[in-house]
């Protein structure tokens, strides 16, 4: 990175260089595993932040960790918040509640889910949820965005889908051939996608269980390996864009893909090696990509203006389960409409 230089508000110039000192780091003392950031609203009488001091939002970040623990930081000032003690084995992943209330769910390769309430009485790991249902570690977990559902994917050919207000198992979401890896809601939590081994993403409807569209992953002959043995098209994520008309995957094929929700291509590719997870940036145009050689990239990712039906759609989709939207006084194919079921 070259040097360069910005003024602060006090005039001053401030110089940022490769060998400058790193903002922050904190020291977790286990292998992270997995991260989860929320805006936290706190007025307790350890916060050393003035903005949590008046009640303002607070960053947090917690910490999954080799040992077991989850560790919950103020971002802004490096303090560790506190511990929480429970799970048995490696914190694999971690998904904070989209409304902003203080409930983090943590899964591990214990074979659990944990549903942690992070106000001062919901810390000390007793009488909280643990929801047991896998066979495998649990990799990837997912609360959608109105809160009522959790999705999580273990190393099994099903996903499971467990209701937020019971913390009771829903149904198994069942149709991939091999291992489900990860999982993520549409932004008005009216459709649901999973990732598995078997170079296929599922689209689902998680109110009824229903397939709506599968994916399937061909390999660009041109960027494989003749001599690799792994299966090329694995999948390894799967991401919605913020405004809910793109999907974002990556696979063991070097290539990250951008997919339209109403094709069964891709509109994009990005040539990429040992990819991990994508994330698109909350405000999209963006997605960064971890990968297994310690690097987080980058990528230009398609804009769009959304058109008026698709904004309508997703206002009405945010309050409204499909059971719902089928008992409007309606016609059929709005209801298809509102319901994804126009591709």
């Amino acid at each position: 990175c070259k040097t360069s230089e910005r003024k602060s508000r006090g005039g001053k110039v401030e110089t940022w260089s490769r060998g400058a000192a790193k903002e922050k780091t904190l020291e977790c003392g286990q292998i992270v595993w997995g991260l989860a950031f929320s805006a936290w609203p706190t007025a307790e009488e350890e916060d050393t932040d003035p903005a949590c001091a008046l009640g303002l939002p607070c960053l947090v970040l917690a910490t999954g960790l080799n040992d077991g623990q989850i560790k919950v930081w103020e971002v802004q000032t490096g303090h560790l918040l506190f511990s929480l003690l429970g799970h048995q084995d490696v914190v694999r992943d971690l998904s904070f509640a989209p409304n902003g209330s203080p409930i983090l769910v943590s899964a591990s390769r214990d074979k659990t889910l944990r549903v942690w309430d992070l106000s001062r009485d919901g810390r000390n790991g007793r009488d909280i949820p643990v929801l047991s249902g896998h066979v495998q570690w649990v990799y990837c977990c997912s609360i959608s965005p109105d809160c009522s559902m959790l999705c999580s994917a273990a190393g099994e050919k099903s996903a499971l889908l467990w209701s937020m207000r019971s913390y009771t198992l829903i149904r198994r979401l069942e149709g991939h051939q091999s291992s489900v890896v990860s999982c993520d809601f549409s932004p008005d939590s009216a459709l649901l996608v999973t990732a598995s081994y078997d170079a296929c993403v599922i689209m689902w409807d998680p109110y009824t269980g229903e397939q709506l569209r599968t994916l399937r992953h061909v390999p660009l002959h041109s960027t494989l390996d003749s001599s690799s043995e792994i299966h090329t098209s694995s999948l390894r994520s799967v991401c919605f864009s913020p405004e809910g008309l793109y999907l974002a995957t990556v696979a063991d094929d070097r290539l990250l893909r951008i997919w339209a929700l109403e094709f069964r291509s891709p509109v994009a590719f990005a040539p990429m090696t040992n990819g991990l997870c994508c994330m698109y940036f909350p405000h999209g145009g963006f997605i960064a990509t971890g990968t297994r050689d310690g690097h987080v990239q980058f990528w230009t990712a398609p804009r769009v203006l959304s058109s008026l039906k698709h904004l309508c759609r997703k206002a009405l989709r945010t309050f409204l389960t499909t059971y719902q939207v089928l008992a409007l006084p309606i016609p059929r194919k709005l209801k298809e409409f509102l319901t994804y079921r126009t591709f």
